[in-house]
């Protein structure tokens, strides 16, 4: 049986549903968006995160067609760029919601129908992520010790849950330790739920706790996803990720990250739009201001960790070194 999150984003005739991730698992309410605006709206305001918004850009891609209906083709298709750029601009840190856009542009493009080439394009992106994250954990698991702890930071969604998967499959003992993730709990909420409702082994600890564990000797690896990984190593994933990965060169705990694949179009970490949230976010948690307005906040959401801090970076053809990656296109495939 999947894991909750693992169909949290699901495309019906009256819109696109998405679970909210701001209230789960303490609430289950599903989010209906009717048009292509509401769900860049959605994934603005957080209410999925990770790998959600690549699949609520896919199917908010469908609604897109849907609204562009009866417009001539030259017309819907530029419709559909614009929708495009409208969703890509929602979280502009990680390239996902990019590839989300062109695999329903490029369905589009090769059907007659705009309407039924875009929900082709949809359902080839959708299988498309979930089998490279299956092999991206195949890769993973394969890395990780027979009996062992491991730290992560925030929600790597499929990438956690394949992995997992994987390591079972190899007969592997894991145990997790999850940080909390503030301000919006992804790995209290996220991580150590879904871990949980796996059958796997799950402590939580605060934001703070990483490197005391490390140096404590109670973890054997920090592992991760990424948002995205420059062609130069550099990974850029939740913000406090840094932290973690610097802690861990101190401790020689090794530090994986996981990214289906090296963006080509991001040379160096200069080449990242790092996405900067209201400040006002950190003031509260779960809904309740945790500081009065003595204080006011600051919530660069994502960090750069430098390749130095890295020892592996696991994609979905192996593993590289952080300084390796441009042998990942050394096959001619289209990314």
């Amino acid at each position: 049986m999947e894991p909750v999150l693992a169909r949290s984003v699901v495309l019906a005739d009256d819109g696109v549903h998405i679970l909210d991730r701001r209230n789960f698992p303490f609430e289950r309410v599903w989010v209906r968006c009717t048009t292509v605006a509401e769900v860049a709206k959605a994934i603005e305001d957080m209410v999925t995160q990770s790998s959600g918004p690549y699949f609520a850009a896919l199917w908010g891609m469908v609604l897109a067609a849907r609204e562009a209906r009866g417009l001539p083709r030259d017309e819907a298709r530029a419709s559909l760029e614009r929708a495009g750029e409208l969703l890509v601009a929602t979280r502009r840190t990680n390239n996902a919601l990019r590839k989300a856009v062109a695999a329903v542009l490029a369905g589009v493009d090769a059907a007659e129908d705009v309407e039924a080439g875009a929900l082709a394009g949809a359902r080839a992106g959708d299988e498309r992520y979930r089998e490279r994250s299956r092999r991206l954990g195949a890769f993973t698991a394969a890395l990780l010790p027979d009996d062992g702890a491991v730290l992560t930071h925030c929600w790597a969604d499929l990438y956690l849950t394949e992995t997992v998967k994987a390591a079972r499959g190899l007969g592997k003992r894991l145990r997790f330790v999850c940080t909390e993730t503030r301000p919006y709990l992804q790995g209290a909420r996220l991580t150590a739920e879904t871990l949980g409702e796996m059958g796997v082994d799950t402590t939580l600890i605060t934001d703070g706790m990483g490197a005391a564990v490390m140096s404590a000797g109670e973890v054997d690896v920090l592992l991760t996803a990424a948002d995205r990984v420059t062609m130069d190593g550099h990974v850029v994933n939740k913000v406090g990720t840094l932290g973690l990965a610097v802690a861990a060169h101190a401790f020689d705990v090794p530090f994986l990250a996981m990214v289906q694949a090296p963006d080509r179009l991001a040379p160096t970490a200069g080449d990242v739009p790092i996405e900067h949230r209201p400040g006002e976010e950190v003031l509260h948690t779960l809904g309740r201001r945790t500081a009065t307005d003595r204080a006011r906040g600051r919530y660069p959401a994502f960090d750069v960790t430098p390749p130095r801090f890295v020892s592996t970076v696991v994609t979905d053809r192996g593993a590289y070194a952080p300084h390796e990656l441009a042998d990942y296109y050394a096959e001619d495939v289209h990314d």
